[in-house]
């Protein structure tokens, strides 16, 4: 085998592991599915009717979706931290395998759920009135651009997993940093309601631009909308960038954390 081959059977290997705890704990995947199916609903059906949005219901989904697989990608780092924390890594190290495969295997495993969490979302949208107004190619990048921008934030999750260890500290700080990461956006409101510093904070915040991004790709771009910045006119190219970035100083960084900290 060449050395992405071999990369590539152990990574397969430690992503199946982590796939059948989910279906071993299903508990699991069940409480990843209640707090979007919540969202949906209540935006949908108990606040829609306070915000002025035509067409609220089409409006927020695309929201939801960037949230819910954002918070999909903290699972890496709980994941990592948990198997810190048992000595799970310890017993990776001593095996014959790719020293990278054990995060290319959980962040490839968590791609999946964040695919399984989308499809149950989307018919839980469709069951509220939301619709994708274009193209089924339209509708294949939109989600395609979700679930890579929630890979690319996997890695970082991935290196606080390893830096922080123990899941709880672990879930208390991304609870402190990703709640503000996806609320000061435009996945539940206007931007135009937000005062001026929050404005300009949402208007180049990268979750802003993916949920415009899954917007028009779906769609679901209320009319007479706003796009006074070059990032929201951008904004599929501005995500990539963003992406492209966090893939470039993530991927190595975590890679390099994780054989310190499996080392000692």
């Amino acid at each position: 085998m060449s050395a992405v081959g071999v990369v590539l059977a152990d990574s397969s290997v430690i992503a199946k592991r982590n796939m059948l705890k989910i279906t071993r704990i299903p508990d699991l995947l069940v409480g990843t599915l209640i707090s979007p199916i919540m969202f949906i609903l209540l935006f949908g059906y108990v606040f829609g009717g306070a915000i002025d949005v035509p067409n609220y219901r089409e409006f927020i989904v695309p929201g939801i979706f960037a949230q819910t697989v954002i918070f999909g990608a903290t699972i890496t780092g709980a994941g990592i931290a948990d198997d810190m924390q048992k000595g799970i890594i310890e017993r990776f190290r001593s095996l014959p395998m790719a020293q990278s495969a054990v995060l290319v295997g959980r962040t490839a495993s968590d791609v999946v759920l964040n695919v399984i969490v989308t499809v149950i979302m989307s018919l839980t949208g469709l069951v509220i009135g939301w619709r994708i107004r274009t193209s089924f190619l339209d509708a294949v990048v939109g989600f395609a651009l979700l679930l890579l921008f929630a890979y690319a934030l996997s890695w970082v999750m991935g290196l606080l997993g390893l830096l922080i260890r123990t899941p709880e500290a672990f879930n208390n700080l991304t609870f402190l940093t990703i709640f503000p990461l996806t609320f000061i956006t435009n996945a539940f409101v206007p931007l135009e309601t937000f005062p001026g510093p929050l404005q300009t904070i949402a208007q180049w915040n990268p979750v802003s631009t993916l949920v415009q991004a899954a917007r028009e790709r779906f769609g679901n771009v209320p009319p007479g909308t706003e796009l006074g910045t070059w990032s929201l006119q951008n904004s599929e190219l501005y995500t990539l960038l963003w992406i492209v970035v966090i893939l470039a100083v993530f991927v190595p960084l975590a890679t390099r954390q994780y054989r310190r900290a499996a080392a000692r």
